[in-house]
């Protein structure tokens, strides 16, 4: 498998933290409390703002989720 060229390559959804709450059914404010205890899924900080690679999010919830029975 090769690498993706330039025109073939797209960038990772930078996601609002509206759109992770609505996702994980969280309260924007839960979101908040995660990333100032270094809790919940990696969040890059814009401004004022924080946004979430889509990745990261997928990421997180697999690590968090129940292991098979």
């Amino acid at each position: 498998m090769s690498a993706p060229t330039a025109a073939e390559w797209r960038p990772d959804p930078l996601l609002t933290i509206d759109d992770v709450a609505g996702w994980l059914g969280k309260p924007k404010n839960t979101l908040y409390a995660w990333h100032s205890r270094g809790k919940g899924p990696r969040a890059i900080r814009v401004g004022n703002t924080l946004r979430y690679r889509r990745s990261e999010v997928e990421r997180w919830l697999d690590d968090h989720t129940d292991p098979e029975r």
